[in-house]
């Protein structure tokens, strides 16, 4: 539908690949025209949050007549089904992808002794 239309909501939305392996969970966001400082992480509990703002980027007096490149403010959360160990996440942003790696927790083991 028409991305510009007075129904959207403001900022814009990222495109993202979330997968799972054996491991770990892997997000790749393309946020081109971003540099580090602009993007903000976050994993709360089982929760992964993306945040951060691209400005309009245009020379000073510019007119525009189209207007297709998102900008302004965008999250992006998404709940993992498996508990995430926090203290692993791994980012790198190299070429306008950040990709983050989420490691799982190894499901806690008991070892039962037999009465």
């Amino acid at each position: 539908m028409n991305r510009l239309g007075p129904d959207d909501p403001p900022g814009w939305t990222p495109a993202v690949d979330l997968y799972e392996t054996a491991d770990r969970f892997v997000l790749s966001i393309e946020l081109p025209g971003l540099t580090r400082d602009q993007i903000k992480i976050e994993l709360q509990q089982d929760i992964l949050t993306v945040r951060g703002d691209r400005a309009v980027q245009h020379e000073e007096g510019a007119e525009f007549h189209r207007v297709e490149r998102g900008h302004g403010p965008f999250a992006r959360s998404f709940s993992l089904p498996n508990p995430a160990d926090a203290d692993r996440v791994q980012a790198e942003f190299r070429d306008g992808v950040l990709t983050v790696a989420i490691p799982k927790l190894a499901p806690p083991t008991r070892r039962i002794t037999v009465d």
